[in-house]
């Protein structure tokens, strides 16, 4: 792995992490809908002319419902649940939340698609869950009657990322920049209608939010898409998932440091416990790393 891999890695993971900060400042001007349609707006626009500038085409007639399917589960619906739930939870929270993920998939593929389940499997999804209820139960944020729902949202949110990933699998092969590009004009159009019934809460934004809304369509979507698909490229998919367990560490430090979020011991042990078991469910190891990242010898 070269210095710009490294690089390219961290910032993506950084990137990634910043958007819960960005969510927890403009949500509660903008509201979840606003907020999301802007960030995927955004975000198409940008790819857009990243695809003008590459000449690359979308062809949307071919792939059409296959981008309104992803799109449904792998953006439009996740970031409007994760979006609610910011208007109560801690970025810190959204961030470990964020990262079952891939706990959410290997459940989804024993129950319904008879993906074989190891002991190594059911012990990392035994952590995660151990993990979520430490993060959770020993918060502050408990206090509020609006958590229990918000978190639930933000598992959904989660859960929906595991349902994507499978369909993902199953669903004829994409290229990666098309599917993302479409996948963005897809959410924008889910979440269009949603302008119509549900006001902005508050008429005149803050410069501040109007910026963290920027920020999350064009830095946190299409330019992180750019560093996620310059990463697969040069070191393959395995490398590039290291960017799951870093993704909660940038979380929870953005969280402290612009939100004066508290850092307490559930958050550390809460966030360590889930990320060790989602690198037991996906087979992430050191060793593994080490193989895929290696120069092919002929």
């Amino acid at each position: 792995m070269t210095a710009g891999s490294i690089i390219r890695l961290l910032s993506l993971a950084a990137i990634w992490g910043a958007s819960f900060l960005f969510m927890r400042l403009a949500v509660p001007e903008l509201g979840p809908a606003w907020l999301m349609f802007g960030r995927v707006l955004l975000a198409s626009l940008f790819l857009a002319l990243v695809a003008l500038a590459f000449k690359r085409s979308l062809p949307i007639r071919q792939y059409a419902g296959h981008f309104m399917l992803l799109s449904f589960f792998n953006t439009a619906l996740p970031f409007l649940l994760f979006a609610w739930a910011a208007q109560t939870l801690t970025a810190s929270l959204l961030a470990v939340l964020n990262a079952t993920a891939p706990l959410w998939g290997a459940l989804i593929g024993w129950l319904f698609f008879r993906q074989p389940m190891s002991a190594k499997v059911a012990l990392g999804l035994l952590l995660g869950i151990t993990g979520v209820a430490i993060l959770v139960g020993f918060d502050a944020v408990l206090a509020d009657s609006a958590a229990l729902p918000a978190i639930a949202a933000a598992a959904a949110a989660a859960c929906c990322y595991g349902i994507a990933t499978w369909y993902t699998r199953l669903a004829k092969p994409v290229p990666a920049f098309i599917n993302a590009h479409g996948n963005m004009w897809g959410a924008t159009l889910w979440l269009l209608p949603l302008l119509w019934f549900i006001p902005l809460p508050v008429a005149q934004p803050a410069t501040q939010s109007l910026l963290a809304v920027v920020a999350l369509g064009v830095i946190c979507t299409g330019v992180a898409y750019m560093l996620y698909f310059r990463l697969v490229q040069d070191l393959g998919a395995t490398p590039t998932l290291t960017v799951t367990f870093l993704i909660p560490v940038f979380g929870v430090l953005w969280g402290h440091l612009f939100l004066n979020e508290t850092i307490g011991w559930h958050t550390l042990a809460g966030a360590t416990i889930v990320i060790a078991g989602t690198m037991l469910v996906t087979g992430f190891s050191l060793n593994s790393l080490r193989a895929a990242a290696a120069p092919v010898k002929e």
